[in-house]
């Protein structure tokens, strides 16, 4: 018996089902990769960033999500090298699918009851996706901006439903802007963490933000 079309499943009709205790035997996802290219690369070296962004309520099975990875890495790979760009996919599959298996040999009629006790077994996962949610993300540098767009809608055709594609204003995968990073920058508020920032914050007490302000001594007037 072949596997079900996505179609069957578009749709979030029922509430979360995940993989627990209670819901067991469920299939490993498709995708087990979600970081490709030069993933490890600073966050000073890739400044910009291009989404995919859905467009509709729905549910994206991982088999769409494996697809549109190789899709958008393959391009990626071809147009500007493996050291290039970092894509990231930003959804994770963990709604498990059941299906209730009907026979379909001779004298099935004997054997199966219909719709009785229909609660299906589990059959794959798919990932539930909100209006306005990031799908996949790439970061690269600002002459390959093009190509990563390129590369997005050839990866958009895997994805059932809607989707845009943005050209970021943000600096990489950070939340500042690029005016934003670069001046926050220049007065020492950012904390580099690799592939983002960490914003260190002027509340709190001095010896947060002056580690010596313990040792300065302020002259009183006589």
């Amino acid at each position: 018996m072949g596997r079900r079309p996505a179609r069957c499943y578009r749709y979030c009709k029922n509430k979360p089902y995940p993989k627990s205790r209670f819901c067991r035997g469920v299939p490993d996802p498709k995708i087990r990769i979600y970081d490709m290219g030069l993933k490890g690369a600073d966050v000073d070296d890739f400044p910009c960033a291009v989404h995919i962004v859905s467009g509709e309520y729905e549910q994206i099975s991982s088999e769409a999500l494996e697809a549109a990875r190789i899709c958008a890495n393959k391009f990626m790979v071809k147009s500007g090298g493996k050291e290039s760009f970092h894509i990231r996919v930003r959804v994770h599959p963990f709604h498990v699918l059941r299906i209730n298996k009907m026979l379909s040999c001779a004298g099935a009629d004997r054997l199966q009851t219909g719709m009785r006790r229909a609660f299906g077994k589990p059959t794959g996962v798919v990932a539930r996706v909100n209006i306005g949610q990031v799908l996949m993300s790439i970061r690269t540098r600002e002459h390959l901006v093009p190509k990563a767009i390129e590369a997005l809608r050839r990866a958009k055709y895997k994805f059932p439903g809607r989707q845009k594609i943005f050209v970021s204003n943000k600096w990489g995968f950070t939340p500042f802007t690029k005016e934003e990073y670069l001046k926050y920058q220049s007065e020492g508020r950012l904390e580099n963490k690799g592939v983002h920032v960490k914003w260190i914050s002027s509340h709190g007490p001095l010896t947060k933000i002056f580690p010596n302000a313990d040792s300065v001594s302020v002259p009183l007037d006589s």
